[in-house]
C-alpha cells in the first residue's frame, strides 16, 4: 500500500510539473515564437513575409522554408538552389 502510495504522490507531483512547470508553454500563450507574438518568416520567392502559423512549409537540406501560396512552393521545387543561395534583398521571381 505504502508502494501504491508514494506512485500516486510522484505521478502528482510529475503531472503538475509537466502542465505548470518552468518548461510548460501554459504561461506565456504556447509556441508563439516565445515572447515573439510577430514571428515571421521571408518567402525565399517572392520576399513576402509570412506567419509561422500561415501559409505553406518545405524543409530543404535541414532549414525550414515558409511560403505564402503553393505557387511560390511550386517556384521553389522547381529550382531550389536558385531561391536558397540568393541575397535576401534580391528575391528573384517577383510578378
Amino acid at each position: 500500500m505504502e508502494g501504491l502510495l508514494s506512485f500516486l504522490l510522484f505521478g502528482g507531483l510529475f503531472f503538475l510539473m509537466m502542465r505548470f512547470g518552468c518548461g510548460s508553454h501554459v504561461g506565456h500563450g504556447g509556441h508563439s515564437g516565445h515572447g515573439d507574438d510577430q514571428a515571421k518568416d521571408t518567402d525565399p520567392v517572392c520576399g513576402m513575409d509570412v506567419e509561422v502559423n500561415q501559409g505553406y512549409g518545405k524543409m530543404h537540406k535541414g532549414h525550414l522554408y515558409r511560403f505564402c501560396s503553393r505557387t511560390c512552393l511550386d517556384r521553389f521545387d522547381a529550382d531550389p538552389e536558385k531561391y536558397v543561395n540568393q541575397p535576401a534583398d534580391d528575391a528573384g521571381g517577383r510578378s
